[in-house]
Order: C-alpha cells, then structure tokens, then sequence
C-alpha cells in the first residue's frame, strides 16, 4: 500500500492548479482572427461622353438676347415702326445678295434687282420717312444713331452662324416679293420680316440648349478626358447612368 503524506497531497494539487491556470492562460492568449474584409464592388466601364459644342460652330462666348415681356427675344426687328420694318427687310434682302452664294441661292440676287427696280419710288419714301423718324426722336444728331442703328441690322443678317439657314429664308421671301403690288410693300415687310426672324430665334434656343448641356456635362465629368472609357465602382452615379455597358 503506498502511503501518502501531507507535504505528497499538497504538491498534487498545487500542479494541478498551476496546470489549470496555464491551460487557462493559453486560452486568453490565443490569437483572434479577424473576419475577411468585404469584397471590393463591382466596377464598370463607362464612356465619357464628348463635351457639348456650340450649334453651327458658333463662338462659345457667344451671348444670347434677352427674352422680353412679350415672350420674344429683345431684336433691332422688332418694335418698330412700319417704314422701318420695310427698311429692315430692304437691308436684309441687301446683305443675302451679297452674301448667299451658293448656287441654289442664286435666284436672290435677280430677284434682288427687280425688287429694287419695282419698288424704287416706295423704297425712296420710306427711307425719307425714316430719317423724319430718327430726327424726331434724336434732333440734329439722327444720323449717327441711324446709322449705329442699321451697322447692328446688317451684322444681325450676316451672323456666320445663321448665314446658310438666313439665305433659305431669304430665298423664300425673294420668292415671295416677285408678287408684292405696288403700295403694299409695308404689308409685306410685317409678315416677311418675322420670317427671316425665325432663323434666328431658333439659333438662340437651340445656342442655351448647349449651355444647359454643357452646365451639366461640366457638372458630371469635370477632370475626365472626354471620349474616354473610365472604370468605376457599379455603385456609382456615373456608372448608375450609363446604360451602355455592363458591369466586369
């Protein structure tokens, strides 16, 4: 039989808990793992689409006129009176025959001519009563301001960026003038003069088009290089908005 003795008993159990306590140790000091990270997002490639250019290369300082009480862009043709607004037409006539010469708009200048030929007695009235006009309004100074006045009319008919839609238009009214009767070219002028009009005002909406396009491509793709391809995360608004790729 083995006997054990006190001092026996106590070293046992004293290893036992120095046992106890290194498992223990063990278990606080083991390494924690942390979890994997999340994945990356998907990314896309997208286009960078080209920047905005002005309608029929015109400058990108350009500035539009104003649109005025009346819903209609602010124009030296309109609010005038009606020996001007003939006047004005005359003018924009003069500016297609000098510089509409592609052959399809060859017809106005014949047609220029027998216009001046027909109403040349009408043509010397309204342009005295103009000057009358302009004397009321400016006193001895009139011919300054008249003619200050007519250099914005002609510059208007010959805008670079309206001139080949401007002799369309004007070829129409060349047309349009062979039937004018004598007497009633005051008339004529009050529903031609808008015509020629129209190119112009299209011009201008169609010039803050490209303004409001270009706000907002400056606003999207600012710092890209245009007509480039980008890679960027699915979860991006650039990416979000382009429909013409997939994700990779």
């Amino acid at each position: 039989m083995v006997r054990y003795t006190l001092n026996t008993a106590l070293g046992a159990a004293a290893l036992s808990l120095l046992l106890v306590a290194s498992a223990a140790d063990a278990r606080k000091k083991k390494p924690v793992v942390p979890p994997p990270p999340p994945p990356a997002p998907a990314q896309k490639w997208v286009f960078v689409p080209w920047k905005p250019t002005p309608p029929n290369n015109a400058s990108p300082h350009f500035v539009t006129p104003a649109v005025g009480a009346d819903g209609l862009r602010v124009s030296v043709n309109r609010n005038i009176s009606p020996a001007q607004a003939t006047w004005n037409l005359r003018s924009g006539y003069n500016v297609a025959a000098l510089n509409c010469l592609e052959p399809k708009h060859a017809q106005i200048v014949i047609n220029y001519r027998a216009f001046l030929r027909t109403h040349a007695k009408a043509l010397r009235a309204t342009n005295l009563k103009i000057d009358s006009e302009w004397r009321g309004k400016y006193g001895a100074s009139f011919v300054r301001n008249r003619e200050k006045y007519m250099t914005e009319v002609y510059n208007r008919f010959a805008m670079p960026p309206t001139l080949s839609s401007f002799c369309d238009a004007a070829l129409a009214v060349s047309i349009d003038a062979k039937a004018v009767k004598l007497g009633a070219l005051d008339r004529f002028a009050a529903t031609s003069l808008p015509s020629l009009e129209i190119v112009f005002d299209d011009f201008y909406k169609r010039y803050d088009q490209y303004k409001a396009d270009l706000a907002l491509w400056e606003t999207k793709w600012a710092g890209y290089t245009p007509g480039t391809n980008i890679l960027v995360p699915v979860t991006s608004p650039l990416a979000m908005a382009d429909t013409r790729t997939t994700a990779q």
